[in-house]
């Protein structure tokens, strides 16, 4: 027994589950609309010493704050129980749990030991059909690491419910930002991806704009202004030493991201009044130009495959989305509704490309098939943009701007069949967000 949903969430909406007949493990066949969330129970984890308790108590909340914010899931109270879950080895009285309609049971034991370690146990059971879904697991590391194994523990239980892979052992790299709108102050930050865990890359004496994680999520290409015209750098995650790419600086350079490898970074190159993307190869520094057309070319991005390019170009006489091969050659244009598009995104699944839209005075964020067709609209609002993948390709973070000039600046989340829209929590405002590879 491996899966007890299957969640097509490249689609829309779903039967409430108390419409379908339930003749064997649970499948949820999302086709439009919104789904009821799945029922389930997450049970306060076992402290198996006194000195575990707290800890307990507080993976328990994480590991449920996590499923529950997919808007997949709906946990179901402790009030409610019929059985309490008073060890980890204890069997599991399924008819207790069918009885309150818990679909799936989270168990889980952390232990500390005297060197101040941690040991966290986790089983998944499914109710409906009276057996363990998967192995139990078990997780090791230091007190202060303990948010992190809540996050894996919660990984292993959305991709053993839904088959699809997790995302919250992960983190967001994004631009802090403070002051008045017409004077704001800019710094590079780092978060676990629900908010937690904020630490800061730069300080705030340059702006600094649209960082983004290597594929291993150990170094952040970014966009600074300290020299007064935009430079592209790059910074080792948990050093405070940035250094440039070695690049014009006579010239403006933006917009980089890394390939799949690592080893090359596309860009944005402003020579001569022209807006071209080049390719740079790290370790040499060679650097390879891609494009030459009379019109601004930028916010480039990689296929997961290394293969092509996706970028945005006024080629055609305003902002659309093309692909063309990374070795440069003709591009294709994919965009085609009403409208401008930018800042495309490839999916880390290869699948979709997300992109910001503006029409009709209005901000969207939207994804569309490679080929362009099934483009779907997520958001609206006075300013949405910049979306960057979950590392599942199942869910959206960008930035939304309010109107006015006390506006701010916020992080927002969307998976991709438009549900479950919702802030990020940040102390302060924030924008730029890109989100890191699953943690190591």
């Amino acid at each position: 027994m491996k899966l007890l949903v299957s969640l097509a969430l490249a689609l829309t909406v779903a039967l409430p589950l108390a419409a379908q007949e339930r003749s064997g493990p649970l499948r949820i066949e999302i086709t439009e609309g919104v789904i009821e969330p799945v029922p389930i129970a997450v049970a306060p984890f076992i402290a198996e010493n006194a000195a575990a308790a707290e800890f307990a108590q507080q993976i328990t909340e994480v590991v449920a704050a996590d499923l529950t914010g997919t808007g997949l899931f709906r946990n179901i109270p402790q009030s409610a129980y019929i059985s309490q879950v008073t060890s980890f080895d204890a069997a599991v009285a399924y008819a207790d749990w069918k009885a309150i309609n818990a679909e799936a049971l989270v168990v889980g034991s952390v232990t500390l030991s005297s060197d101040n370690k941690l040991l966290i146990k986790f089983r998944l059971f499914d109710i409906f059909t009276g057996a363990p879904l998967g192995d139990g697991l078990q997780f090791a590391g230091a007190t202060g690491s303990w948010r992190r194994v809540a996050h894996k523990v919660a990984d292993q239980a959305y991709s053993r419910i839904t088959g699809e892979g997790g995302y919250f052992d992960s983190r967001v790299v994004f631009v802090e930002t403070t002051g008045p709108k017409n004077a704001r102050l800019k710094r590079l930050a780092i978060m676990d991806y629900d908010g937690a865990n904020v630490q800061y890359l730069t300080d705030a004496s340059s702006i600094v704009l649209a960082p983004r994680f290597s594929p291993t999520g150990d170094r952040v290409l970014f966009t600074s202004y300290e020299t007064g015209r935009p430079q592209i750098y790059e910074l080792a995650v948990g050093a405070s030493q940035k250094k440039a790419l070695g690049l014009d600086t006579q010239t403006m350079t933006f917009a980089p991201r890394y390939a799949p490898d690592g080893r090359k970074v596309v860009y944005s190159e402003a020579r001569g009044g022209n807006t071209d993307l080049y390719l740079l190869d790290l370790a040499s520094g060679q650097r390879t130009r891609l494009t030459s057309a009379p019109s601004i070319e930028t916010a480039p991005d990689f296929s997961p495959d290394g293969s092509q390019i996706v970028f945005e170009s006024d080629r055609s006489g305003d902002q659309q989305l093309y692909i063309m091969p990374v070795g440069g050659g003709e591009p294709k244009r994919i965009s085609f509704g009403q409208g401008r598009y930018g800042t495309p995104v490839w999916s880390p699944r290869g699948d979709y490309v997300a992109f910001t839209k503006q029409n009709a005075g209005r901000f969207h964020i939207g994804v569309m098939r490679t080929d362009g067709s099934a483009e779907r609209l997520l958001t609206a609002s006075f300013l949405d943009e910049g979306p960057t993948w979950a590392p599942n390709g199942r869910v959206l973070m960008f930035t939304r701007e309010t109107a006015g000039a006390e506006g701010q600046q916020a992080l927002f989340s969307v998976d991709i069949s438009g549900r479950n829209l919702k802030r990020v929590a940040t102390a302060t405002a924030a924008s730029d967000p890109a989100w890191s590879p699953l943690l190591p």
